[in-house]
């Protein structure tokens, strides 16, 4: 049964500055087949399967219903050795901060927070690192739903995968920054609690 990879994640928001009113997204896999990536990205989610590994090659398979709609067109992908990085552009332009990654509140232990290029929303316009603009893509901008590899075919209804409970469309993933740093002792699951005030997520079995 395909494997669910882990998914590092953070965000920027801006009224007027399309750059900085994104999603980071990686894919934290190395040793991506190539030829074996499926990608597929609608206005309300994404779907990613692929085999990896440079000695044991596994099957790894993830479908995410989005929090709030993207702009596919103005999205960027880009694989490399050791991930497959994301961009995703936010549809509407607001101030504000999506309260998590995922449409459905319930929490996963495989998406987390990316503090390589979290910002807490309320600082975020003294930051000038991560956007859209300077984030390395390799000069993949505008594949979006990158038709021309396959789409995901059947993967819309996966269903619930084993343990997991529901549909792989629900997953959740709360946004929050955990509480500690990012050297901290914990197990590298968002708690929620973390500025900015986010809701938090109902454990799932």
């Amino acid at each position: 049964m395909p494997t669910h990879p882990e998914v590092l994640w953070a965000q920027r928001s801006s009224e007027s500055d399309e750059t900085k009113n994104v999603l980071f997204l990686t894919i934290n896999l190395p040793d991506i087949k190539s030829e074996s990536l499926k990608y597929e990205l609608t206005p309300t989610s994404l779907s990613f399967a692929a085999t990896a590994g440079a000695q044991e090659a596994r099957d790894y398979e993830l479908k995410l219903d989005l929090f709030e709609e993207v702009d596919p067109e103005q999205s960027k992908s880009h694989l490399t050795s050791r991930s497959f990085t994301i961009v995703l552009r936010k549809r509407e332009k607001k101030a504000g901060y999506w309260q998590r990654l995922t449409k459905e509140k319930i929490k996963t232990t495989y998406i987390k927070t990316d503090f390589s290029k979290w910002v807490d929303e309320d600082e975020q316009d003294g930051d000038t690192t991560a956007t859209a603009d300077d984030f390395d893509m390799g000069g993949m901008g505008g594949m979006g739903g990158m038709g021309g590899m396959g789409g995901m075919g059947g993967m819309g209804g996966m269903g619930g995968m084993g343990g997991m409970g529901g549909g792989l469309g629900g997953l959740g993933g709360g946004a929050g920054e955990p509480s500690g740093a990012a050297g901290d002792d914990s197990d590298g699951e968002d708690d929620g609690e973390g500025p900015p005030p986010l809701e938090e997520a109902e454990s799932k079995a």
